[in-house]
């Protein structure tokens, strides 16, 4: 692991994560799929309390095509994980979102990456463009640091 990484000034929102005691695995340590899971709960919960979705009965949703992780420095139970979130790109019926995982009052990230979502009309999953009430929020997030 390496210390590198954009610092939390370079991400427009946050959302704080607790670890959990079965977070940790036999490196006393995150485990590596573990920090899937904050990149997904940081962005379902801000498109879910700033764009309106709706995933249990809207009729779009997003779907993970592509993710990626960068590990810098190691996170443990019972730290606090800020995670930061931007929006590196935007299209029609696509968005790259880039996070950035700090724990809690520390300005060095720990680990970094992206997750990609198409969006999709259920149930035939086709792609579809970004509703405006999604695009909107995700607009918010456009940063110039993005890659």
């Amino acid at each position: 692991m390496t210390q590198r990484g954009e610092p939390r000034s370079a991400y427009k929102h946050f959302l704080k994560i607790p670890t959990r005691w079965k977070d940790n695995d036999v490196y006393q340590h995150v485990n590596n799929v573990v920090y899937y899971s904050f990149f997904d709960t940081v962005i379902n919960e801000y498109l879910i309390r700033e764009g309106g979705l709706d995933f249990e009965h809207g009729d779009i949703v997003g779907l993970a095509i592509e993710t990626h992780c960068s590990f810098h420095k190691p996170i443990q139970f019972p730290q606090v994980v800020d995670a930061g979130l931007r929006v590196g790109k935007l299209g029609n019926s696509s968005v790259r979102y880039e996070v950035g995982l700090f724990v809690e009052g520390d300005e060095e990230c720990a680990a970094d990456g992206h997750f990609v979502h198409v969006f999709v009309e259920r149930p035939e999953n086709k792609p579809t463009p970004i509703p405006p009430n999604l695009r909107a929020c995700m607009e918010r997030l456009i940063s110039d640091s993005a890659d």
